[in-house]
């Protein structure tokens, strides 16, 4: 009950913070000249909805929740997820497209929304930065103590928003304090790399270990988390390999250093584990969003990855969606038969009504016929055959996503998930591929155990033998193959296929190679560039 009430609580507190700031800024803003720290921040309470806004704002680009954001362009330009056209649906003037071939420019519609969105997080981040370090603690009722940890995770929270950023567009200024400089200069990436770096790890030990109570706060263990992922990238992001350093935080948060949120820190043994509607509980969860339709914030993933409303009956749910993303026939082929994932976390084949098997019929290609999910996208009710196209979906086309479930309108729990931005899991592959890189590609016995303690759990008892990998089986691409299908979803596809060198050089449905190192870094908008004189384009654009 206790817990109940800790998680009601602080979702009230962040409802609160959406609600109290509502609205936009760009970087010229000053977000807080209507709410500043004259007439605000009187308790503890006010200060935490300060702290939490630009948690609160990072929702918006960061989860799958129809916004164009990072997450967007993350699965997009990968080789997983599409949003292909579907008939008359879906074709939004070739913004989809453009990414799925790599052939975006700098004048792109969803990247300007993008940059605007991330870059009005750092916005927030650095305005409550500023009104904490001149904080009347004594009105606040706040230590100097708690400032300083309140500060510390404030500034890890900015390192994070500057890692997302510097993946998305590596040469980016460095901005610490709203609105100054007007026109901030371009630095080199391996310059941002170094900043992100520096806050991170001045930060993190300040920070409170992973409980409960800091379920949708920023963790010592997310900041282990972060620094993991930091390092794993490091030789793409600043030149320089750090395997070292990956392991070295990696295991402090399989260790335990940086707390859990239920027990030790240890694998969820369900694969739905994680993402089940009462998530908070999963013991392997990192970092999380904690959203709550309870509490007037849901997780609301249905624009992207749900179906019209003829599929709000096949799972009793009261969401319908812009049968947008699909799982490109690549990806879904790259599931074993026998892994449990591919049959959990999709819908594919015949909808059924919910607990029946009364089919849900289709609306568009396949009105008042039964709607099949099928693997591949191409005009089948017209007799097409092959690979397909972009442009060439049905209201069938492709695999589906399955792997949050909300549960049905008299569950207790409905549509409470919280969304997973580090899990335990991706720990253990961050470990296991420095391990493999620090030896020449090649893994030992370490690094098999740490990839098969989450494979297991995707395959029977009986079907383990032969699933199961090895020193000899467990390659780099096998690696990524791996990855691709244990994070699918999860908005980190992208970033995996730069690291391995597969991003430009690459081979997926209805995609080729561009064989063009500069695409492995987005285009800065070139309405930013016409605005800011300091900005320096990417090479390449």
């Amino acid at each position: 009950m206790k817990m109940k009430i800790l998680r009601k609580s602080y979702k009230v507190l962040v409802a609160t913070a959406v609600l109290g700031f509502s609205g936009c800024m760009d970087l010229s803003e000053t977000f807080y000249s209507q709410l500043s720290k004259d007439n605000f921040y009187n308790n503890r309470v006010e200060v935490m909805q300060g702290v939490l806004r630009p948690f609160t704002h990072m929702q918006a680009w960061l989860a799958p929740t129809g916004q164009n954001g990072y997450y967007y362009h993350s699965e997009m330009a990968a080789d997983q997820v599409a949003w292909p056209q579907k008939g008359r649906h879906g074709f939004d003037g070739g913004d989809h497209i453009r990414l799925h071939y790599h052939t975006w420019t700098p004048d792109e519609p969803r990247m300007r929304s993008a940059w605007s969105l991330m870059w009005e997080g750092v916005g927030y981040v650095n305005a409550i930065l500023g009104d904490l370090e001149t904080l009347d603690i004594a009105r606040a009722g706040l230590t100097e103590q708690e400032r300083q940890k309140l500060i510390a995770e404030v500034k890890v929270m900015r390192a994070y928003h500057y890692m997302r950023i510097m993946d998305m567009w590596g040469n980016v200024p460095i901005i610490t304090k709203v609105g100054e400089p007007l026109n901030p200069p371009t630095a080199p990436r391996a310059e941002v790399f170094q900043f992100v770096m520096n806050e991170l790890e001045e930060n993190v030990e300040m920070l409170e270990p992973l409980s409960q109570a800091l379920v949708g706060r920023v963790s010592k263990a997310a900041g282990y988390a972060m620094l993991s992922e930091l390092y794993l990238n490091a030789e793409k992001w600043s030149g320089t390999p750090m395997w070292d350093k990956c392991i070295q935080y990696s295991d402090k948060v399989i260790n335990g250093e940086g707390g859990s949120l239920s027990g030790a820190m240890r694998l969820d043994p369900d694969i739905l584990g994680p993402f089940k509607n009462n998530n908070h509980l999963s013991p392997e969860n990192i970092f999380q969003f904690a959203f709550s339709r309870e509490g007037g914030f849901t997780f609301n993933w249905s624009g992207f990855y749900f179906g019209y409303g003829n599929m709000s009956q096949a799972l009793n749910v009261t969401y319908s969606g812009w049968n947008a993303f699909v799982v490109i026939p690549t990806a879904f082929d790259a599931f074993q038969e026998k892994d449990l994932r591919k049959k959990e976390w999709f819908l594919f084949g015949p909808q059924y009504f919910f607990n029946t098997q009364n089919p849900i019929l289709g609306t568009e290609e396949y009105d008042g016929k039964p709607l099949v999910y099928v693997n591949s996208i191409r005009r089948n009710s017209e007799g097409q055959t092959g690979e397909g196209s972009m442009t060439a979906g049905e209201e069938n086309s492709g695999a589906r996503f399955h792997k949050y479930r909300s549960g049905t309108l008299n569950d207790p729990m409905y549509w409470e998930n919280d969304y997973i931005i580090y899990r335990l899991t991706e720990i253990y592959f961050n470990k296991a591929e420095a391990i493999m890189r620090q030896n020449g590609g090649v893994a030992n016995q370490e690094a098999v155990d740490l990839i098969n303690a989450s494979r297991k759990r995707a395959f029977s008892e009986a079907d383990w033998a032969s699933a199961a990998y090895t020193t000899s089986s467990l390659t780099l691409d096998e690696l990524l193959a791996e990855r691709g299908r244990e994070f699918i979803f999860e908005g980190k596809r992208r970033t995996d296929l730069i690291r391995f060198g597969k991003f430009t050089t690459g081979d997926w449905w209805d995609h080729r190679p561009t064989n063009n190192p500069n695409l492995e870094l987005f285009p800065i908008p070139q309405i930013q560039i016409t605005s800011n004189p300091n900005l320096q384009q990417n090479p390449g654009y």
